[in-house]
Order: C-alpha cells, then sequence, then structure tokens
C-alpha cells in the first residue's frame, strides 16, 4: 500500500511525524507537508503562483519527506502527481480538534477531501491540544487501530478522526451541527495597535452520537463524510411541491 502523507500544521509539526511512523506499518509512506502552517485554510488550492517542493528540513526516519509552498489541499494534488499510484492519503495528526462545524474551514480535512475528489480514498485525523503537546505515544494504539480497520476497506471513501485527550474506546459518530457564538474580541497588542480575536464557542452542548459528544466521553470518534452537500430531503419537496421548466 503506498500513503502519502500531509497536514495542515506544517512539515515541522510533531503530529505527522508521529503518523508518520504509525503509517509505516501498513506500507510505503511519503510525506508532503506544507513548508508553514496552513491552520483553518479550508479547502485553498494555490493558482496564482506555481508551486515548487523541498526535501524536508528535518529527518522522517526510512521515509522521503518533502516540504511544499502551498496549502494542504495543494500537497495532496502535488504529492499524488510526483508519486502515482497512491492508495490512500492521512491527513494530520493536527494538533487541535476538528469537530462538527469546524470540518467547513479545517484544512487538516480538506486534504483528505482532496483525495477523494482524485479518487483516493482519505482519513483526516486530529486530536486536541492544550498546554503542552499531545502524548502520541499513548495516542499510539487508537491511531493503529483506527488505521487497521479503515485500511482494510478497500473501496473509496472519506473519513474524520478525532481523538480525545485520553481515548478508552472507538465508536462511529455523525457530525454535531450546533450554532457558535461567532464573536469578534477586540484587543491591543504591545503596541497599541488594535487586533481582533474571532471566537468559536459551542453555544449548545453536543448531541449524543455526535463527534463532540464522542470526544467529550473519551471516545475516538469516527465520522464518514461525502462530498455530496446536496439536501436531499429539501430537494424532493421543491420538486413536487415548486416543479420549474416547460
Amino acid at each position: 500500500m503506498r500513503i502519502l502523507i500531509t497536514n495542515d500544521d506544517g512539515i515541522y509539526s510533531p503530529g505527522i511525524a508521529a503518523l508518520a511512523q504509525i503509517a509505516r506499518k501498513f506500507g510505503e509512506v511519503r510525506v508532503v507537508a506544507p513548508d508553514v502552517e496552513q491552520s483553518s485554510m479550508g479547502h485553498a488550492v494555490t493558482h496564482s503562483r506555481p508551486l515548487s517542493y523541498k526535501k524536508s528540513p528535518i529527518e522522517f526516519p526510512g521515509i522521503d519527506a518533502y516540504r511544499v509552498n502551498g496549502t494542504p489541499a495543494d500537497c495532496v494534488a502535488l504529492g499524488t502527481h510526483l508519486w502515482s499510484k497512491t492508495d490512500v492519503v492521512l491527513s494530520g495528526i493536527n494538533m487541535g480538534p476538528n469537530l462538527g462545524n469546524s470540518m467547513w474551514h479545517s484544512g487538516t480535512l480538506a486534504a483528505a477531501k482532496q483525495a477523494v475528489l482524485f479518487g483516493i480514498k482519505g482519513i483526516a485525523l486530529s486530536t486536541p491540544v492544550g498546554k503542552t503537546e499531545p502524548d502520541f505515544k499513548a495516542l499510539e494504539p487508537f491511531v493503529e487501530k483506527v488505521l487497521s480497520s479503515l485500511l482494510e476497506d478497500t473501496k473509496l471513501a472519506l473519513y474524520n478522526v478525532n481523538f480525545p485527550e485520553h481515548p478508552t474506546d472507538i465508536t462511529w459518530t455523525r457530525q454535531s451541527v450546533r450554532l457558535y457564538d461567532g464573536t469578534v474580541i477586540p484587543g491591543t497588542d504591545p503596541l497599541g495597535r488594535k487586533h481582533y480575536w474571532f471566537t468559536v464557542t459551542p453555544l449548545e452542548p453536543a448531541e449524543e452520537g455526535t463527534d463532540r459528544w464522542a470526544v467529550d466521553n473519551n471516545l475516538v470518534s469516527i465520522t464518514p463524510l461525502r462530498l455530496d452537500l446536496t439536501n436531499e430531503a429539501e430537494l424532493k419537496e421543491k420538486i413536487q411541491t415548486q416543479p420549474v421548466g416547460l
């Protein structure tokens, strides 16, 4: 199995190093990641300038690794172009969760989505981060178990996986869709210049069976996703009640 690994935290992230070493147990691994952090970049792609890649400035033992002057989606596009017959793209392990509505702007998930657009299985992996870095060694058995399960099925698929700080088990979930405050908090820097922070605090508790609920309860969350955003129920209703055309 040929496994391409990327992220949105950049080539220097300890999360991508941890994931790369675990993934080696499942096949041949290559790392192609952004040269600088691209968190919350979403599915942005570079079209106004050429992309380039260079050998990684840090070593990934036993793995070819490269950095790209682009977004996570760019890394998948360039990585799969340079490395033909890629079987799966893994994105992460992200330093911070990608739960609920954060999927919309996640660069980590965007890389996995880009893989699926190319007909390649995509798996995004994330974990919360506090004042210290996540304990990736402690997460390793759960990461390995998740990959073992998801890589066994060869069909095209897109998954979003979130690991709590201290996981006890693994569960299938759906995306949590809840309102967030979206508050803009003003402040000033040391020179007195104005700046602003955009907050995304959930306004409601997580619903049972969702990704947020799972992580809150120390469960690894695996959410199967799809690229089709069509609201099937509303489309059916509109066709029946408001027909258009000749």
